[in-house]
């Protein structure tokens, strides 16, 4: 929570009034993968973390409408690092999105930030997990003692959302994991 990005392991540690906690699960139904995130707020939160998660859901949905046939995966990269540069926050590097199948993590890597080239072709069937991840200060992290949990390096509020996508018929992306 707060500073805590992902993979947090449960602790005895009480939520209070003002953290923001994210949830990320997964799950697998017919042998195929889901994998979706929300960050939420334990009661009133501050005016920054308010922004911090209305930036970093904005992020995710213009991943999503980026994401259709003819495309490529830069075109998704690029929607969310411009939905969140203005923001002045920073974009997570080294962890992002990921294809999704029978496996939890499977090719490609879907980076919250443009790349050097432009990736993978968007294909009907092509199925991807697309995960903002902002931090309101630096952009570094680091692991936990406990060999899971990451963490902001400086502290800082950070956020994630996240859904899984397909690319459909008709070429436009259906989220698989809305509720």
């Amino acid at each position: 929570m707060n500073e805590q990005l992902i993979h947090g392991i449960p602790t005895d540690r009480t939520l209070e009034e003002g953290d923001i906690v994210t949830f990320d699960l997964g799950a697998t139904y017919k042998g195929y993968v889901g994998d979706s995130a929300i960050t939420v707020g334990v009661g009133e939160i501050s005016d920054e973390a308010k922004r911090l998660l209305q930036v970093t859901e904005d992020a995710l949905w213009a991943g999503i409408r980026a994401a259709r046939t003819g495309r490529h995966l830069n075109d998704v990269c690029g929607a969310i690092e411009d939905a969140i540069v203005p923001s002045g926050y920073s974009i997570v590097r080294g962890y992002g999105g990921h294809g999704v199948g029978r496996a939890m993590h499977e090719e490609p890597h879907v980076p919250n930030h443009r790349m050097r080239f432009r990736g993978t072709p968007l294909r009907q069937g092509l199925v991807l997990a697309l995960e903002p991840m902002v931090n309101v200060g630096g952009p570094e992290t680091e692991e936990c003692e406990d060999g899971w949990t990451v963490r902001t390096k400086d502290g800082s509020l950070c956020c994630h959302f996240e859904h899984t996508i397909a690319i459909r018929e008709g070429g436009e992306a259906e989220v698989l994991t809305l509720p």
